[in-house]
């Protein structure tokens, strides 16, 4: 009945709600019916009419029989799989539940494998949910564990049960089908039919082996919105799936198999010794109220070197941004186009005022804002430095020229400074400082802590201004409690990680540009030099950047396409994030099979 997937059901049995426009019930049997079977044969119940005019619609081949459970709103599929056990008497079969999507290789490796029966198994991962197995060397099944008795200590021993099964027909004969009729005679109908499968692993010769799945081979179990919306980012065809994942923004702990170079974040920092120190503290932070907006602006202000005053901490970076387009009304804007776009898309469309570099790289210097936007009429200047996605960086000298131009024109400065520190030293002027922002009222500094950082899930960000009206009157629309415990205690600790800190951005150096020097040996792709942790590359024939991104998510590999994005005007270029040496090497090796 899927009551998890409400509306998608109401009118429709399960197995009719569609992944990536096509029902699954329409996939499943045409997987089913490349294979050559006798017959396929379904148990139905609710919505059964509806359900078997739609499959008589299709072009299957293959046989296709009913079973009818007309009780299939009180009891579970143990009572479905009862009804149907003398087909289970009749020949080898493959059981399969139908809110199940799946590569065809899925089904095929069950099929080809010489063993006559076999439960298919994956290595556990976060999402999945229901019993688990551990295995022998030998694939038998050891012990199935329920959810009560399931340790997140031993997760990286258990298997799940991907509930697709071969049964040879011996098997169901002398071990199975009698086992389902004690088990339903003696416990009822209300059971599900995999702890019959709990019972015989008991046994010392349970009939039956583990089949397990490899890494690369797809599948998902559909039992709410939320897994649906995963099962079709994770099935979508090529551009469409590079859009569904990168419309997610985030969260891609979900797909473990996933590798990230689209999210900007520090690969060596935190260390291992800060992490530790965080879970030591966990079931305080996750039980206690974080500290009050005042609190947290003194741990700011120690961070940033700064006067508690000048300084407004925030859930990360895109709430103070979209706090201040709030406070202070939308005016006259001076962007650099492509940038990063949460800025742009805060103002009204008639006060964005764009400046396009006019050349192949998106460089430009303060000499060059300053004449484009001289006679524009802008109230209010954004740079992000080094900017995204180019990597460019205004030298010390360009950005104090900016401040005295931008002073002496009445016009408020936003500089955001979320990659700075991963610039060479040499290079880099933080403008979080105290005199400097006194001095210069009309100047706005934003850091994201979540990229330097490379903690993104505490969602951690600074807005620091000599302007403490500006500073207040944002206090005053931001909730008291705006970060939570873990962010608080991050802030709080830091200081004594500062030189491992340093340490982790040195490192980060010497890998950016081996990576840059092994990027250049890629012959469609041309690596812009960049003072931040990703790269802006332009992508080269034969590729496109769309078809680039749709060939390395084949690999599990995420990377950002920028054609799309304002200010490129359809021309081809992507951004690649900087990982850690591991990862880099591997999409190098990736990008050299293309």
């Amino acid at each position: 009945m899927g009551k998890r997937l409400k509306q998608l059901t109401q009118n429709n049995t399960k197995c009719m709600v569609k992944v990536c426009g096509t029902p699954l019930i329409n996939r499943t049997l045409g997987q089913l019916d490349q294979l050559g079977l006798s017959r396929i044969v379904l148990v139905v119940g609710y919505e059964r009419e509806k359900l078997i005019r739609h499959i008589d619609s299709l072009d299957i081949s293959t046989p296709i029989e009913y079973v009818e459970n007309s009780i299939y709103d009180k009891t579970n599929n143990i009572y479905s799989l009862f009804l149907a056990r003398e087909y289970l008497l009749k020949e080898d079969t493959l059981l399969l539940e139908s809110d199940i999507i799946f590569d065809d290789s899925v089904l095929r490796c069950l099929v080809e494998d010489p063993r006559d029966s076999l439960a298919l198994a994956a290595k556990y991962e976060s999402w999945m949910d229901g019993t688990c197995l551990l295995l022998s060397d030998q694939d038998d099944i050891e012990a199935m564990i329920p959810g009560s008795k399931f340790r997140f200590s031993d997760i990286d021993h258990y298997y799940k049960t991907v509930n697709l099964y071969k049964f040879s027909r011996e098997f169901s004969r002398t071990h199975y089908v009698p086992f389902l009729e004690a088990y339903t005679a003696a416990l009822g109908n209300n059971e599900y039919y995999e702890q019959v499968l709990k019972v015989l692993v008991s046994l010392d010769d349970p009939g039956i082996k583990a089949k397990r799945l490899a890494p690369d081979q797809l599948w998902y179990e559909i039992d709410d919105i939320q897994d649906l919306d995963i099962a079709e980012s994770l099935f979508a065809p090529g551009a469409d799936r590079t859009a569904l994942l990168q419309r997610r923004y985030g969260g891609y702990w979900r797909y473990p198999k996933l590798l990230d170079f689209c999210y900007l974040v520090n690969p060596y920092f935190p260390n291992k010794r800060l992490k530790e120190e965080i879970k030591s503290n966990f079931d305080t932070l996750l039980t206690e109220y974080p500290s009050g907006m005042r609190v947290n602006a003194q741990l700011a202000a120690r961070y940033a070197d700064i006067h508690p005053e000048q300084i407004i901490v925030g859930n990360g970076a895109a709430e103070l941004i979209n706090t201040y387009t709030r406070v202070f009304p939308s005016c006259p804007t001076g962007i650099t186009l492509p940038t990063f776009e949460e800025y742009p898309n805060r103002l009204e469309p008639e006060h964005r005022i764009p400046y396009l570099p006019d050349n192949g790289d998106f460089s430009y210097t303060s000499s060059d804002l300053i004449a484009f936007f001289r006679d524009k009429g802008i109230r209010q200047l954004i740079v992000i430095n080094p900017d995204n996605p180019s990597g460019n960086l205004l030298s010390k000298a360009e950005l104090l020229s900016l401040i005295d131009w931008t002073r002496q024109e009445g016009i408020r400065l936003i500089v955001d400074e979320s990659f700075l520190d991963f610039a060479h030293p040499e290079n880099r002027l933080s403008l979080l400082n105290t005199e400097l922002l006194d001095e210069n009222p009309h100047l706005v500094v934003i850091k994201s802590i979540s990229k330097s950082y490379g903690v993104p899930g505490l969602r951690l960000g600074f807005l620091a201004s000599g302007d403490r009206s500006l500073i207040e009157a944002m206090k005053r629309e931001i909730s008291i409690w705006n970060i939570n415990s873990f962010a608080e205690f991050y802030m709080q600790i830091f200081i004594k990680y500062k030189e491992d800190y340093n340490r982790a951005c040195e490192r980060f150096l010497a890998e950016r540009e081996r990576f840059q020097n092994n990027l250049r040996k890629i012959p469609f792709l041309r690596v812009i030099p960049s003072e931040a942790n990703y790269f802006l590359c332009e992508v080269l024939p034969p590729f496109t950047s769309e078809k680039l991104c749709a060939a390395l998510l084949e690999k599990d590999i995420l990377i950002k396409n920028c054609a799309t994005k304002a200010g490129f005007n359809g021309r081809q270029y992507i951004r690649i994030a900087i990982c850690d040496q591991r990862d880099n090497d591997r999409l190098t090796e990736a990008l050299s099979c293309f």
